[in-house]
């Protein structure tokens, strides 16, 4: 019998939360101490993305230095762990937060998707019509132009962040047993005619990269007159049901429905989340490893079911199950996704990925049902949309 990615939705029905009381005092330090443990664990994840958004960075510098197939295969691993940690500061999204707000958010500038490559390079079928090769538009590729041309003209208009710099390493995927497989030597100069220019931007989107990165890391940074103060000094009540956003938000909307659903039904390669460097499926467990973390906490941090607990204990043992459903769900996702994809729906990758959504559904279904016993009002999808 076929199924289709909202049928899961009918089983938010069976999450039933039981209030018990617990005193005043004690539930304020319980909830003082998940926002602070929250602020604290944001910092290290981006702290942790400079780290190694600075490394990808060298490695790119050396690459660029001395092309060759090592030094390319060197940039493409520090992508893919820098890419790792990244996935799971998803969860911090979808409340106006430093990374998305719309004064001075920098989501955009580093994890628009999907990337028409055409925009940003010659590609098979369009030999000349990218940045790289418009001298005339684009006559230097700085950081400021590109990043005033990024989206522009349309939302596939990608030239800066992730997913440029991963087309940039490892071009298009026209391949279906692995990644793309640009060669190096369209970085060496004289062997390439937009060499030059093609170098350029692999250094400047890199330097953008880190660059906003590092403003993350700064906004949540401890003991500053930034994000994190105003964060820590609201109202708990305010700062938790932000963090019971994300997590909704990130799960239901944009994981199950955006980045799962879309690509099911349309089978689609671009509809593929990091498609160059068929990423995809470790996209989805870093995700999800940011929702487990912020739910359960991180090392010796509290996270918001401790909380939870003390107000709807039954519905926080429910959701403790939902989240490591859904993690085994991601993860018994098959690589790569492209192929994964593909096929009638009873090909093993798509039933699969089917479960995956549906896991993904009901754990956001969950999480927005206590937020709604706890009186909060939490959106199923970012605002805007």
């Amino acid at each position: 019998m076929s199924r289709s990615p909202g049928d899961g939705r009918a089983r938010c029905a069976a999450v039933w939360l039981v209030l018990t009381a617990v005193p005043a005092g004690a539930q304020s330090v319980a909830e003082h101490a998940v926002v602070k443990a929250y602020a604290a664990h944001v910092h290290a994840r981006y702290t942790a993305c400079v780290e190694l958004a600075g490394n990808l960075r060298t490695r790119i510098e050396q690459f660029l230095d001395a092309p060759d197939a090592e030094r390319l295969d060197e940039a493409r691993s520090a992508w893919l762990a820098a890419r790792e940690v990244y996935g799971t500061t998803e969860v911090f999204r979808f409340y106006e937060g430093p990374i998305d707000n719309r004064r001075d958010g920098v989501e955009t500038w580093l994890n628009a998707w999907p990337v028409d490559e055409a925009f940003i390079d010659r590609v098979e079928g369009a030999p000349a019509r990218g940045i790289i090769q418009d001298t005339e538009r684009f006559p230097n590729l700085s950081g400021a132009l590109l990043t005033l041309a990024n989206e522009r003209g349309g939302e596939a208009n990608i030239c800066i962040g992730w997913h440029a710099i991963e087309f940039l390493l490892w071009g298009q995927d026209l391949f279906d047993d692995g990644p793309g497989r640009r060669p190096f030597t369209d970085y060496v100069m004289g062997e390439d005619v937009d060499a030059p220019r093609r170098r350029q931007m692999l250094d400047v989107t890199s330097a953008l990269l880190l660059e906003h990165l590092r403003q993350l890391a700064a906004a949540w940074a401890p003991d500053a007159d930034n994000y994190r103060r105003g964060f820590e000094q609201a109202a708990p009540r305010d700062s938790l049901q932000k963090i019971l956003t994300g997590m909704v938000v990130l799960s239901g909307f944009e994981m199950a429905g955006e980045r799962l659903a879309v690509a099911y039904e349309t089978q689609g390669q671009e509809d593929e989340h990091s498609c160059f460097s068929d990423n995809t499926h470790r996209d989805f467990v870093a995700n999800q490893r940011g929702v487990v973390a912020v739910w359960c906490g991180a090392g010796d941090r509290p996270g918001f079911r401790t909380f939870a607990r003390g107000r709807a204990p039954e519905a926080a043992a429910e959701i403790d199950r939902l989240v490591a459903a859904s993690l085994a769900a991601v993860e018994a996702i098959p690589a790569p996704f492209d192929q994964a994809v593909q096929g009638d729906d009873n090909a093993p990758g798509r039933q699969a990925i089917l479960e995956a959504i549906e896991a993904l559904e009901v754990q956001a279904e969950a999480l927005a049902a206590l937020g709604l016993e706890l009186g909060y009002r939490i959106p199923l999808k970012p605002s805007g949309v």
